[in-house]
């Protein structure tokens, strides 16, 4: 299985290195990273017996390289490759638990298999490698627009804990690892409008080149009475993304507004009424405190979800969850965040998703130490409070015997430490 996978990646760094020769210019860096993660899963309710399952360990490494090559103005090749070794117990394996590493994606056309070894047809028992061919777009920059095609990031949005406009490839919101947006395969037209204005277009493949699961986007940007405003048509796996962002500055503070409203399979024939659109939005404000402490409130409203925790399992197969990009379950939230540079090489920060319906509360502080230049030590928590799932008996199957009585609640606790090297 390796000596099927590992030619392609091979082939291309060939590729770059020819490319590299008669370029003006060549970079490459990278960093490695290794999380090691212990996950606790809530216990459950069964007539009056607690059921407390054990705590799950993992310990994921990911090593990745960045290299660019530049032909002067004209435009560059970029690619990124990440091998990810990880040991961990089998039921994460088997589970839908959000981990580190490589994630799954929508909008590419064509893949690696994500893991090469054991195969995706062999059982795992504790190790495997994963790899993750995250970047590979060429770009052209020409007098009146540039123009990238490949797998690239593509991600909006002003807001700060959740963005509705964002649908493509967003993160989960216990994901550890988000410096590095995943990367799609699309073509994408930039063309400068005037003052910090811009027309940006473009074309997302999704598996197999299909249009049902596909997008099509066309985003406009400019600066009007001292307000980035932007507005969006999205088309996604046949759904369609009305959107806007507003961002500010007000006295010393900033401000925004980003909002979505989809139409559920609104560019199918399946469309037979409106009974599965819906909104979402956030807003916010931050401010920054003498440059060591900085802080920021946001609201989010999903339309998606629901204040009935007793709705939460029928609401997870609608396609807000399952093409949308949402994650949440709930529809009112409050998401207070901080960080705080205690001294100049120790950074405290915390954001706080409280889900005003159930209600219950998602708790994610961090401490990171800068122990030497590129290199970084953290330690912290995705800390879920709420009323823990409940199972009955006489169900057929293990969702009709699961209620969940909170949101938050549900989630496993996650306690991670992390060290980080860039070069």
């Amino acid at each position: 299985m390796i000596a099927r996978q590992l030619p392609g990646s091979f082939a291309l760094i060939l590729i770059i290195l020819l490319l590299a020769v008669n370029a003006a210019s060549f970079d490459l860096n990278g960093y490695y990273k290794s999380f090691a993660t212990v996950y606790d899963l809530p216990s459950h309710t069964l007539s009056r017996i607690g059921i407390d399952p054990p705590p799950l360990g993992q310990v994921t490494n990911r090593l990745r390289l960045d290299a660019r090559v530049h032909f002067g103005s004209v435009g560059s090749f970029s690619v990124a490759y990440d091998i990810v070794p990880r040991i961990q117990d089998r039921l994460l394996w088997e589970s839908n638990l959000l981990t580190t590493g490589v994630a799954r994606v929508s909008y590419r056309a064509i893949d690696f298999d994500r893991r090469i070894y054991p195969s995706s047809d062999d059982e795992v028992s504790t190790f495997g490698l994963l790899h993750n061919l995250d970047r590979a777009v060429v770009s052209v920059n020409a007098e009146h627009f540039d123009l990238y095609v490949g797998r690239q990031a593509i991600a909006w949005g002003s807001a700060r804990a959740v963005n509705p406009t964002d649908v493509i490839a967003p993160y989960a919101n216990t994901e550890l690892d988000t410096e590095d947006r995943i990367g799609v395969d699309a073509v994408r037209v930039r063309v400068p409008m005037g003052f910090m204005g811009e027309i940006d277009a473009g074309y997302l493949f999704g598996d197999d080149f299909e249009f049902d699961r596909s997008a099509i986007y066309l985003r406009a940007k400019t600066y009007l009475w001292r307000t980035d405003v932007s507005t969006m048509i999205l088309g996604f796996q046949e759904n369609l993304l009305l959107g806007v962002d507003l961002a500010r500055a007000v006295g010393g503070a900033g401000v925004w507004l980003e909002a979505g409203y989809v139409l559920d399979d609104a560019m199918s024939d399946r469309r037979r009424c409106s009974c599965g659109d819906y909104w979402r939005a956030s807003i916010g404000v931050d401010y920054s405190l003498g440059g060591t402490v900085y802080g920021f409130l946001e609201y989010h409203f999903n339309g998606a979800g629901s204040n009935d925790a007793d709705d939460y399992i029928d609401i997870l197969s609608s396609s807000a969850f399952t093409e949308g990009g949402v994650s949440l379950m709930g529809q009112h939230y409050l998401i207070p965040g901080a960080s705080w540079q205690i001294t100049p090489l120790v950074m405290g920060s915390g954001e706080f998703l409280f889900n005003l319906g159930d209600p219950s509360v998602l708790l994610a502080p961090t401490v990171e130490y800068n122990v030497a230049e590129n290199i970084y030590l953290a330690a912290g928590a995705f800390v879920g409070i709420g009323r823990t799932p409940s199972l009955t008996l006489g169900g057929s199957s293990l969702l009709d015997n699961l209620r969940l009585r909170s949101e938050f609640g549900t989630y496993p606790n996650i306690y991670y430490s992390s060290f980080r090297v860039y070069f």
